[in-house]
């Protein structure tokens, strides 16, 4: 009953670790998300940009003028005339313009979720990055305590005359190289968070993991490719590049209906004035043609161009995930085949009580140690790849 309690127990306490660790990344994302200064003055682009469009679909200004022509040989009174006037494009034109306006600001939001998930990607695998650099400082810091041991051991073996110059070098160099390990693991961790502060907008980052947060399965390839169809904001923004091409199209060819213009005139002279109101049309003979072909060719571009580009993204996915099955086929490897190598505890032992020799010792740890720290980097380049493959969730 009580060897129960205890694996519930444990059990509570790893999944709160995970989750507590999860909600760590997680806040980081939305930290960045809020202050990266990229983000926030891409979104004032936004602003800008979206009322530039909309100040193309206004009417102009109406015209107003007048005549007063005292001067001249006449027999009758001064001339005097009044005008005011408005022109303004066919209707449709409008209601076109305005659809194609709602397709650019759509436009503009898809650009912004594509930097923004291109921004949290690399948080993310900076932030995946730190945790690596976790989890082999734990390692190298046992190597350092361990080498320390060993080179303390040569070395009263050198001083009783029990051992040669040769193996207290070698062991001291061992030790200084762990010592240098661990040193030049504390610059690239602090680089990292320069570059998350960085990202933050320069507000300082927090993170200590040393686990990473998620596992490092990911859904089956089809149903992700689907769902990377419906949510990647790349993807999106290559057919709403389209969709503006086919509005401004929809936009050039209502262009070619003739603009109409509308007034009221006032005309007096002796006493006498006729006024009322008058009306106009333009007639389109030449102007336009060539912009309805322009915006025909940007169509048949945005086509191709897509075409091309959902080709291209297709063959990295695949790619990608044939690479993320080949890591973790070879991370299982080094898993089970790491349980059955000696540990560096084991294989110290055993030169401890003199069974095997210190060249011995030395060669068993480098291998050993060589095949830990590929292990760690099979297992963070999957867990990068994977964030690559569910960059659309972000």
């Amino acid at each position: 009953m009580y060897k129960s309690l205890l694996v519930l127990i444990g059990l509570v306490l790893c999944i709160g670790s995970l989750q507590a660790q999860q909600s760590s990344l997680d806040q980081l994302l939305q930290s960045i998300a809020a202050n990266n200064k990229t983000l926030v003055a891409y979104r004032s682009h936004i602003d800008g940009e979206s009322w530039q469009y909309k100040s193309k679909n206004k009417l102009p200004d109406p015209q107003a003028s007048a005549y007063y022509l005292p001067f001249g040989e006449h027999n009758t009174g001064d001339y005097t005339e009044f005008e005011i006037s408005q022109q303004f494009e066919f209707p449709t034109v409008y209601a076109a313009r305005d659809n194609w306006i709602d397709e650019q600001e759509k436009r503009l939001e898809y650009e912004y979720q594509k930097l923004r998930q291109a921004v949290l990607l690399k948080a993310q695998k900076l932030g995946l990055e730190l945790i690596y650099l976790q989890k082999q400082r734990q390692l190298v810091q046992e190597r350092v305590n361990q080498s320390k041991k060993v080179n303390d051991q040569i070395q009263t073996l050198f001083d009783k005359g029990q051992t040669g110059i040769l193996d207290r070098n070698k062991a001291r160099i061992i030790w200084l190289d762990q010592q240098f390990a661990l040193e030049e693991l504390d610059t690239r961790e602090n680089s990292i968070k320069q570059e998350l502060q960085s990202l933050n907008g320069g507000n300082e980052v927090n993170l200590q993991m040393s686990t990473y947060p998620n596992t490092i399965e990911i859904p089956v390839s089809d149903s992700l490719w689907n769902e990377r169809l419906n949510r990647d904001a790349q993807i999106a923004l290559l057919e709403q590049q389209k969709k503006v091409a086919q509005q401004k199209l929809k936009v050039e060819r209502n262009l070619l209906l003739p603009d109409i213009t509308a007034g009221y005139n006032y005309q007096g002279v002796s006493g006498s004035n006729y006024s009322g109101f008058y009306g106009g049309i333009s007639i389109p003979l030449w102007s336009g043609r060539s912009n309805v072909k322009v915006a025909k060719a940007q169509v048949d571009y945005y086509d191709q161009y897509q075409s091309e580009l959902m080709t291209s993204f297709k063959g990295t996915f695949i790619s990608q995930i044939q690479r993320y099955q080949m890591l973790l086929n070879k991370f299982r490897e080094y898993e089970r085949a790491m349980n059955g190598l000696n540990s560096e505890m084991l294989l110290q032992k055993s030169y401890e009580l003199g069974e095997i020799s210190f060249m011995d010792y030395y060669r068993e740890v480098s291998f050993y140690r060589e095949a830990e720290n590929r292990m760690l980097e099979i297992e963070k380049e999957i867990q990068q790849l994977r964030a690559e493959l569910l960059k659309h969730q972000l």
